[in-house]
């Protein structure tokens, strides 16, 4: 057993008054109780002089790509010995940050699928999609995952289900980085987004849709997604949340994804910049469609993209909720969006993203309190991984903890 006593805790949802001890025993949490409780017998304490928190859930990444210049484009290239040495370097990197578990939106023919089934128990949690479904020549088609015709979409979500996916991602819209897709318009048609949302229910999967077009939003909610990934809202004339929209998606329940963040130590390309801007994807217009979901009572999950390109390596979460705060997200609810909230999209409720009795021991200590400058997740002190610190960390291990904020557009 381990006790960790701390003066601050934020226990995925509330700030617990005056602090808690926590017990661990066998991986999870075994009690929560006032903090000056006494320790039973025997127990070693960790003593902390900040905050404690659930490990953070990195609800967007693409654990196959390196953070390099093209990198899912690149991964073909790759053997599979390769690329799980990518997969457990981008989980570590993660990890560094206070992240302990992640959802993958996207690998290269399943390979994270065909990697977790040997994981190392030091890592983080995966959650996976195994390779997005995209229309043909859509979106991300290098990846493999090309389906046209409402039969295709059936058997593509059929296949997915068999090689173990947790959840279903349909590239509903076109993409910044893929050549010839179209960010303002949808990729599928109503009958087979509605197609692959029915067969994925009805096998008892989750399933979230990449979209940056409005009307790929408004397809995807009407055809009953559980999850929405960035939502920027992308219209011919710029992106705009209509009120309407917004009260679809909060009544719905549906989980967005708004994968805000970079890495400020990172130039982006000029290029890249006037490609996301001719998309209509800007920073500021990016921050506002956010600010416009959390203010209509949408269900806000935190994801980075970690590891689509230089300015979103793996690892960049606090960061991603420092710009959910500076978008006009509270800091505790940004903390929700990467721990309760988070996990309860990922269906991990009762196990992860909360400090409650009998969930994962999965914790995050730091130096201050988030929930009045989010900023302190940017220096992790202690990271648990089932209850065992796996990371004591003296310097901040999150990308890019100095320098100016820096922009970048999304996928």
């Amino acid at each position: 057993m381990l006790a960790i006593q701390a003066p601050l805790v934020f226990d995925g949802e509330r700030m617990l008054t005056g602090g808690a001890l926590v017990l661990i025993d066998g991986g999870k949490i075994a009690g929560v109780e006032p903090r000056m409780t006494p320790v039973p017998d025997g127990c070693p304490v960790h003593v902390l002089d900040g905050m404690l928190l659930p490990g953070l859930i990195d609800a967007h990444a693409h654990l196959c790509a390196d953070a390099r210049p093209g990198a899912l484009e690149r991964l073909g290239e790759t053997d599979g010995t390769g690329l799980a040495a990518v997969i457990e370097e981008s989980l570590r990197a993660h990890l560094r940050a206070g992240v302990t578990t992640v959802r993958d939106l996207g690998d290269w023919r399943d390979t994270v699928l065909a990697w977790r089934a040997g994981a190392a128990r030091d890592l983080p949690t995966v959650v996976a999609s195994g390779t997005p479904i995209t229309s043909t020549g859509g979106h991300c088609w290098t990846l493999g995952g090309q389906a046209a015709g409402e039969h295709a979409l059936r058997a593509a979500v059929q296949q997915r289900a068999g090689a173990g996916a947790d959840v279903i991602k349909i590239m509903a819209s076109g993409g910044v980085f893929t050549p010839g897709t179209d960010t303002t318009r949808p990729q599928f048609t109503d009958a087979e987004m509605a197609a692959a949302v029915t067969e994925a229910h009805a096998l008892g999967l989750p399933v979230t849709a990449h979209a940056h077009a409005l009307t790929a939003v408004v397809q995807a909610v009407r055809a009953g997604v559980d999850g929405i990934e960035h939502c920027s809202c992308v219209t011919p004339a710029g992106a705009r949340l209509p009120g309407e929209v917004a009260a679809e998606l909060a009544d719905a329940g549906i989980a967005v994804c708004a994968t805000l963040g970079s890495d400020p130590s990172v130039v982006v390309p000029p290029e890249i910049l006037a490609m996301a801007a001719a998309a209509g994807i800007t920073e500021a217009a990016l921050q506002a469609v956010t600010a416009g979901l959390h203010a209509a009572g949408v269900r806000i999950v935190a994801g980075s993209d970690g590891g689509l390109g230089p300015a979103k390596p793996h690892g960049l979460l606090p960061r991603t909720l420092d710009e959910y705060v500076r978008s006009g997200i509270p800091a505790p609810a940004a903390l929700a969006a990467a721990t309760s909230t988070a996990a309860d999209a990922c269906r991990l409720t009762g196990r992860k993203g909360r400090i409650r009795p009998g969930h994962d021991a999965d914790l995050l200590a730091v130096p201050a309190d988030p929930t009045v400058d989010i900023t302190a997740l940017l220096h992790p002190q202690t990271v648990y991984l089932a209850g065992q610190p796996v990371e004591h960390l003296k310097d901040a291990a999150v990308p890019g903890c100095a320098g100016p904020h820096q922009p970048t557009g999304q996928p």
